[in-house]
This record gives C-alpha cells, structure tokens and sequence, in this order.
C-alpha cells in the first residue's frame, strides 16, 4: 500500500527528530510492503524565515491532501519578537484549527527499562503507570474570545458547546474500551459554568458505554493524584486548558519528556502526530536529541491514522527492545554514563524493525 505523508520539520531539533521517525517508518514499509511519499512543507519558524508568516497556504493545502500528517517542533527565542499573531506557536492552534484535529492524544507510559528515571517513590508506582491524556484541542480559552480593556483589564472567554464536548467524550470511551474500560472526566464544576455542561454532557455520552467505568475529578485533585496514585487512570477526558496542564505533568512522571509521543485527530482518518516536547534550540544541530517520542508518533499514525496496528506493534517493539539492549541518549542515560547520538539511536530502532 502506498500512504502520502506531509512532513513538517519545524524549528529546532525539529528536522533531526522527524528525519529519524522518516527512517523508521521506511524500514517498517521495507518489511511490509508499504510505500511512504513524503512531501515537506514549512511551519513555525522555519516558515517565517522562508516567506514571511509562520503557516503558510501552502503548508494548509499539503497537509491537507495527505494520508496524515508528521510534525517535529516549532518556536526558539530567534522568533521571540515576532507579533503575536505571527508567532511559530500560533502556527500549531492554526493547523489544529484548519484540519479538524479536535482530539488530543497524549500517552504516558512508563517503559519497564526506564523504571528507575521516574521521579516517583517506587511505593507510588505498584499500580504501574500507563494512561492517555484525551484533551479537547479546539476550544476552550485558547480560541475564546480575548480582549483587554482600556482600564488595563483583559479577559479570555472559556467557551465549549454541547457538541464539542460530546465528540471529544466519544472519543475517550472508545479509547478506553481499547484498553481497560475506565474513563475519568476531570473538570472544574463546582465554580465553572462551562465545566458543569462538561459533566453534564460527559455523563449524558456515557449512558452509550455501560461497559466503561465513569468517575470524576476536580482539575486540582487530578493534579495532586497523578503523582500520589498514577496506576489508577486508564483514560483521562479533559478540556484543552487543563489537559495541556496534566498532559505535560502526566509526561514529568515517566522520567524523560523525551519519550512521549501525540497525536491529534479529527473525525476523518487524518491526523497529526507529534512529540510532545519542544524545539530544544540549545542542541539543535548537535544531534544530541532524542528522537524517540517522534518514532512512537510514528507509531501512532500507523495506529490511528493507517489502520496498520502490526506495523505500528513492529516499531513499539523495536524501542523496547532498544531501550533493554541499555541504548540510551542523552537524557535519558545516567550521569557519567555513555549516551548515543539521535541518528544512531534511529539507526538502532530500525535494525531491530527489521530483526524483530
């Protein structure tokens, strides 16, 4: 089978992740008989540079004839004058926005190699640790309306519909009846008129899955038990203010954001994968990062976006296999010692997709 793949680079460690990832999913169509084209377009930064505004039409117009979409990183301090309209970061809202891609798909899990990096005392891991983070990513107060008053006072309008809680909470119980039919809506009903339709809407959608667990949390008590009890989550529902919150705490407890893969989707077949971490300008052009959470993304398309969930198992499996082989990059290898570069870790991913 033959998939049409929009690259976008970024900013940053951005092009040496994604080009690993690229390696990766190669080797995968190498053993299985499937073609990948690639067709690259500029974002963030790198697309100010190149013609002035940080998405450009044609970067929309890529993305959107493709199968899916594989996203590297964008922003560095270089574009930190730029206007807020035309900052890298607002390229990510646009794209999102542009596409459809309502669901945030953000998994934490910790790899059995890694156990000893996880900054959690070992008592509060007997449950283990793997969940999903689904946040909504289309709504909320990054897209409400903003404005700032003449007295200096400036508002940021929380805003969510029935329709789209309702779509992002049916795509929460059908991930949890994936894995271990548990669903915990996190909200803040007791002082948000927003987060009391979120429950209400969570609780209406969940009469349709009577076969997933349903409980509730306060946004702040999530918090506190993320890190007191993080066995006791399969999938967590939340808005897109507080999912970006958890999601980035949820990826700390693992013991290397570096790790961590995304994905966002819409209702069609197409999506954008991503890691979750940053552009890392400090070792950019090192070829120090870790290229890991970008190969798992990859992983996650295969998954979700291609139907290909054996393809997806040969790369997961590869980095496990990787990551017990005692291979490790920079952060995630003890002080003192020895670490790889990021392309020969995705060379060592991708022999062992072709040796598994």
């Amino acid at each position: 089978m033959e998939f049409r793949i929009a690259v976008l680079k970024g900013d940053g460690i951005g092009p040496e992740i994604v080009a690993e990832a690229m390696k990766a999913l190669d080797t995968v169509g190498e053993k299985f008989g499937h073609t990948f084209t690639y067709e690259e377009a500029p974002i963030g930064g790198a697309a100010i540079d190149a013609v002035g505004e940080c998405l450009p039409e044609r970067t929309v117009d890529i993305c959107q004839g493709s199968d899916s979409v594989l996203l590297g990183a964008v922003g560095g301090p270089k574009w930190d004058s730029q206007p807020p309209s035309n900052r890298p970061e607002k390229a990510l809202l646009g794209i999102r926005k542009e596409l459809g891609l309502f669901a945030n798909i953000r998994p934490a899990r910790l790899w059995e190699p890694l156990a000893d990096a996880c900054p959690l005392k070992p008592e509060r891991l007997k449950d283990g640790l793997d969940l999903v983070v689904v946040r909504e990513l289309t709504s909320d107060v990054y897209f409400g309306d903003k404005s700032r008053d003449a007295d200096g006072r400036s508002h940021d309008d929380m805003t969510y519909s029935p329709e789209e809680v309702e779509r992002i909470a049916r795509r929460a119980f059908e991930m949890a009846r994936q894995r271990r039919n548990h669903v915990t809506s996190v909200d803040k009903a007791n002082v948000l008129e927003t987060s009391r339709l979120w429950r209400e809407t969570v609780a209406r959608v969940a009469e349709g899955y009577p076969d997933v667990e349903l409980d509730y949390l306060y946004v702040d008590n999530a918090a506190m038990q993320l890190v007191l009890n993080p066995g006791q989550f399969d999938v967590i529902l939340t808005g897109n203010l507080f999912g970006d919150i958890l999601s980035d705490e949820a990826s700390c407890i693992t013991g290397s954001i570096g790790m961590l893969p995304s994905a966002s989707l819409s209702l069609s077949s197409r999506g954008m994968y991503e890691p979750i971490h940053g552009s890392a300008p400090d070792i950019a052009g090192k070829n120090l990062a870790n290229p890991i959470a970008t190969v798992l993304s990859a992983a996650m398309m295969l998954r979700y976006s291609l139907n290909l969930p054996q393809e997806a198992d040969a790369i997961e499996g590869a980095v496990n296999r990787v990551l017990e082989a005692g291979f490790r990059t920079a952060d995630i290898a003890k002080p003192g010692d020895e670490y790889m570069t990021c392309s020969d870790m995705g060379q060592a991913i991708c022999s062992e997709i072709r040796n598994g």
